[in-house]
């Protein structure tokens, strides 16, 4: 049932009979804008939401796995790439859907790439050709456009922790 669970100040679902409280939390995304010299690595959705329409890899991050790693991952996924993160771009909010994506940037290692299980197709575009059109959401047009703005910026560096520590947990 839902309820405000005692010293919680939201309605949660609550098992009435052992009292668990299911808590439901935004979704974390994790993806890059990925260059090769001075183009973008852009994907054509091959899955919903957005068939059809370029976005860059992105997708939720895993259990268990670092965002970092997350973006590398959905790379591989989308893409067949290989990609080296520079740097963290920037992190979006999207309240209505209940995500958090965090958006990095990166480079392909070399420039070998084919389309992933999710993707239709993918390409390199100059900043000129760029589908702007047919790009799968906003948060594909707000990272572009930042990753435009801010390019030759000094960069914004996460940290992880340490391997194996975990403090007090």
């Amino acid at each position: 049932m839902r309820e405000i669970p005692d010293g919680d100040n939201r309605l949660r679902l609550v098992c009435p009979d052992c009292g668990f409280i299911n808590y439901e939390n935004p979704k974390i995304v994790v993806g890059a804008v990925v260059t090769w010299q001075d183009q973008f690595l852009l994907c054509k959705r091959a899955i919903d939401p957005r068939h059809g329409y370029w976005t860059i890899p992105a997708g939720y991050l895993e259990l268990n796995e670092t965002v970092t790693d997350g973006a590398i991952r959905e790379a591989q996924e989308e893409a067949c790439a290989d990609i080296e993160i520079d740097a963290l771009l920037a992190v979006y909010n999207v309240p209505r859907i209940s995500q958090v994506q965090l958006i990095y940037r990166a480079s392909l290692r070399e420039p070998v790439f084919a389309a992933g299980d999710e993707s239709l197709e993918v390409a390199l575009y100059d900043w000129d050709d760029l589908p702007w059109d047919d790009l799968a959401f906003p948060s594909v047009h707000w990272a572009l456009n930042h990753f435009k703005e801010v390019a030759g910026q000094p960069a914004f560096e996460p940290r992880t922790n340490p391997a194996g520590d975990l403090g007090q947990y």
